[in-house]
C-alpha cells in the first residue's frame, strides 16, 4: 500500500499503481467527472498514470490554472484532428496551449484557410468531442518515432525528434490523429462543450524569420456555452479598451517603418502622461531614500560578458557595434544592473553606507521577433523604472518591505484595486538554466518567501519562473475587465555582487558582498501605460490626465471670460485647454468626452456675470455651477485623496 496526501492533508491508502483517477473515484464520481488532470508531487501529468510510492496529490479541474492548461492543450489536438480531416495531408508544428486558449502552427501545403472555413472545423470538432474520444499516452522509441513521422512525411515532427532522448519520447492518440507530445491531456473530449476558432496569422517556423512561414489558428474552448459568450463579450469589449486604438485617438504614441518596427514614439500627450508618472515615483523614491543615476545606452561587450547576460540573451539580442579599433565592440544595453554595478564599484563602502539605492528610468533595448510585437506591450526599446538596492544581509527584508509599499503606493494612486502576488522560484532539476551557487539561490528564495508570509501577502509559488540570476516577486494586477497583468517586479539577486566582485566592509572590518535587490514598480514604462489606458479605457485618473479640463464657451462673445478663467486654473497647476470653435455647446461636450476630458466648464452670459462655472464631469454628467475657487479645491481634493501615502 502506498500513502496520497492531499491538499486538506488528508492521507489515504491505496494499492500500488492507481491512478489519480481511481484517487478521484474513491471521493466521489462527482469529482472524478470534473477531473482533467492531476498534480504529482508538483508535476502535472495525465490522471491516468500510475502512482508507484508515497506521494503529494492534487486533483486538478476547470477551476485550476492546471487544469485549464490541460483541456486546453487537448484542445489543440481536437482542432488538429478536425484540420487533418478536411485537410488531409497537413503538417503539423506545434500546438500549444496558451494564456487563454491555444494554437496550432500547420503546414497546409499549398491550400489555405480562412476565417470562413472556421465553422465547419468546429462543427468537426463538436462532432469528435461529443463522442467522449480518449487522449491516450504512448511511449514509444526513438526509433519507432522517427519511422512513424517519416512514413507520415511531417518533417516538423522529425525535427523536433531530433532534440529529444531516447526513453522520453511519447504520443498520443486520439481517434484518427497521433501527435509527438508529452502531455499533459484530459481523459478524454467529452468535456469539451463549446469551441471557438478566433483568428489566424503567419508564424515562422520555431520562431526563425529564416524558416518557413506556417499558418497559425488561434483557438478557445470552455466547458459550457455560457462562458464561451461571457469570453466572447469580454474580447468584444477588450477591443474598445484596445491601448493601441485610444492611444492613436488620445495622440498619445505612434510607430514609424522608418524609425523602426516596436521603437515607440510619445507624442506630445503621451510624453507630458509618462513625464508626469516619472516624476510621481521619482518624488516617492526621494523621500524613500534613493539616488539617482544616468548611465549610457550602450556598454562594451564585455560587461554583459562580465553580468553574464550576453550568454543568456546574446543570441537574441541586437547585434554588437563594432568600433574602427580592433576587437572593441559595444552593446545596446538589455539590462541598467551591469551599469549600476559599475557604479557601485567606483569607490569603497562600509557597512555604515549600506543600503545604497540607485535609481534610473534606464532605456534598454531587446531584439524581439517582428511577429511578437504588439503595440506598446511588446517592443524593442523601453524604459524601465529601474532601481538596484545594495544592502547587508540582515537588511534585506526591511529593504524589501519598503518596495513593497511603493508599489502600493503606486496601485493606490492608479486605481488599481485588485492584485495578487507571485514568487518566482527556480526550477532545480535543471539548475544549467541559472547563474550561482545553491547557497546563494537559497538564502534569495528563503527571504522572498519570508517577507511575502509577514507581510501576510496574498502569493502563489511559480517553480522555474525565476529570472537567470534570482528568484523574483511580481505583482499580478487584475483589470477592469478582470484580466491579469503582471505588474512591478521586486527580485533578490546574490549572483550580479559575485560576477562584480562588489564588495562593503562589515563590522568585523572584513570585505563582504552585498546583497542586490533589482525592483521596477512600473515593470517598463511602455507595458506600464498600456495596461493603464486599457484599464481606464483612456479615461486617466484626474491627476494623470494630460488635459484635466475643457472650457466650453456657450458662443464667441464669452471666450474672454474663458480665457480668465483657463488663466486662473493654470496658475493653480490645473491644465485646461480652450474650445472656442463655433460649434454647438452639445457637439462641443460630445467631442471632448470622446477626448476623455474629466472635466468641462461650460461658461456664457450667467457664469460671467457671477464669475462662476457651470461643471460636468465625465461620464456623470452636470454637477452644478460653482465658484471658481471651489472647484480648485474640489479637484486638489480629488487628486490628493489619490495619491496620498
Amino acid at each position: 500500500m502506498i500513502n496520497i496526501k492531499l491538499p486538506d492533508n488528508s492521507i489515504k491508502q491505496f494499492p500500488e499503481g492507481v491512478t489519480a483517477m481511481e484517487v478521484a473515484l474513491s471521493i466521489s464520481e462527482g469529482l472524478a467527472r470534473n477531473v482533467l488532470a492531476a498534480e504529482i508531487n508538483g508535476e502535472v501529468c495525465d490522471a491516468s498514470l500510475p502512482i508507484n510510492s508515497d506521494s503529494d496529490l492534487k486533483l486538478l479541474t476547470w477551476n485550476d490554472k492546471n487544469g485549464k492548461a490541460a483541456f486546453w492543450h487537448s484542445s489543440a489536438h481536437l482542432m488538429a484532428e478536425a484540420i487533418e480531416f478536411h485537410y488531409p495531408g497537413t503538417k503539423f508544428g506545434i500546438g500549444p496551449n496558451i494564456e487563454a486558449g491555444f494554437y496550432y502552427d500547420i503546414d497546409l501545403g499549398d491550400k489555405t484557410i480562412s476565417s470562413e472555413d472556421f465553422k465547419k472545423i468546429e462543427n468537426k470538432m463538436l462532432e469528435i468531442a461529443r463522442t467522449k474520444q480518449k487522449l491516450i499516452r504512448k511511449a514509444i522509441s526513438k526509433k519507432e518515432a522517427i519511422e512513424y513521422f517519416t512514413k507520415k512525411g511531417d518533417e516538423y515532427k522529425l525535427e523536433l525528434l531530433e532534440e529529444l532522448e531516447d526513453g522520453d519520447i511519447t504520443l498520443y492518440e486520439s481517434g484518427n490523429f497521433t501527435d509527438l507530445c508529452r502531455g499533459p491531456h484530459i481523459p478524454n473530449t467529452g468535456s469539451i462543450k463549446a469551441i471557438k476558432l478566433l483568428n489566424v496569422a503567419g508564424a515562422y517556423w520555431r520562431g526563425d524569420e529564416k524558416r518557413k512561414m506556417l499558418t497559425r489558428i488561434y483557438g478557445i474552448t470552455f466547458p459550457k456555452q455560457k462562458e464561451l459568450q461571457e469570453y466572447l463579450e469580454l474580447l468584444e469589449e477588450a477591443k474598445k479598451r484596445d491601448h493601441r486604438k485610444i492611444g492613436k485617438e488620445l495622440e498619445l504614441f505612434a510607430f514609424s517603418q522608418k524609425v523602426g518596427q516596436g521603437m515607440p514614439l510619445w507624442l506630445p500627450k503621451g510624453a507630458q502622461l509618462r513625464e508626469r508618472l516619472e516624476n510621481f515615483l521619482k518624488g516617492v523614491q526621494k523621500k524613500a531614500g534613493y539616488l539617482p543615476v544616468i548611465t549610457p545606452h550602450i556598454g562594451t561587450k564585455e560587461l554583459f560578458i562580465t553580468s553574464g547576460h550576453y550568454q543568456k540573451y546574446g543570441e537574441d539580442s541586437f547585434r554588437p557595434i563594432k568600433t574602427p579599433n580592433e576587437g572593441e565592440e559595444f552593446m545596446l544595453k538589455p539590462m541598467n544592473c551591469p551599469h549600476h554595478c559599475e557604479i557601485y564599484k567606483i569607490k569603497n563602502h562600509s557597512y555604515k553606507d549600506l543600503p545604497v539605492r540607485y535609481s534610473e528610468f534606464g532605456t534598454v533595448y531587446r531584439y524581439e521577433q517582428s511577429g511578437e510585437l504588439h503595440g506598446l506591450t511588446r517592443v524593442r526599446s523601453f524604459t524601465q523604472d529601474d532601481a538596484h538596492i545594495f544592502c547587508t544581509p540582515d537588511q534585506v527584508k526591511d529593504e524589501f518591505k519598503g518596495v513593497m509599499r511603493i508599489v502600493m503606493h503606486i496601485f493606490k494612486a492608479l486605481d488599481f484595486k485588485e492584485f495578487t502576488t507571485q514568487i518566482s522560484l527556480r526550477d532545480k532539476n535543471n539548475k544549467e538554466k541559472y547563474i550561482g551557487t545553491d547557497d546563494n539561490w537559497e538564502k534569495a528564495e528563503n527571504a522572498i518567501i519570508d517577507v511575502a508570509k509577514e507581510s501576510k501577502l496574498n502569493y502563489t509559488i511559480e517553480k522555474d519562473e525565476a529570472a537567470f540570476y534570482g528568484p523574483k516577486m511580481d505583482f499580478m494586477v487584475k483589470d477592469a475587465l478582470g484580466r491579469q497583468w503582471q505588474l512591478g517586479t521586486i527580485q533578490v539577486d546574490y549572483n550580479l555582487p559575485e560576477r562584480f566582485e562588489l564588495e562593503y566592509v562589515g563590522k568585523d572590518n572584513k570585505k563582504h558582498r552585498p546583497v542586490m535587490i533589482h525592483r521596477a514598480p512600473f515593470g517598463s514604462m511602455e507595458r506600464f501605460v498600456a495596461v493603464l489606458i486599457e484599464h481606464c479605457e483612456g479615461k486617466f485618473p484626474l491627476w494623470l490626465a494630460p488635459e484635466q479640463v475643457k472650457i466650453l464657451p456657450i458662443s464667441e462673445k464669452y471666450n474672454k471670460y474663458a480665457e480668465k478663467v483657463c488663466s486662473y486654473l493654470n496658475n493653480y497647476d490645473i491644465r485646461g485647454l480652450i474650445d472656442d470653435r463655433n460649434e454647438k455647446t452639445s457637439r462641443k461636450i460630445r467631442d471632448a468626452e470622446i477626448q476623455k476630458i474629466p472635466f468641462m466648464l461650460i461658461v456664457g452670459e450667467k457664469e460671467e456675470s457671477e464669475n462662476t462655472i457651470s461643471v460636468r464631469k465625465q461620464s456623470k454628467g452636470n454637477i452644478g455651477t460653482m465658484e471658481i475657487d471651489a472647484f480648485i479645491e474640489m479637484i486638489n481634493s480629488e487628486i490628493n485623496n489619490m495619491i496620498a501615502e
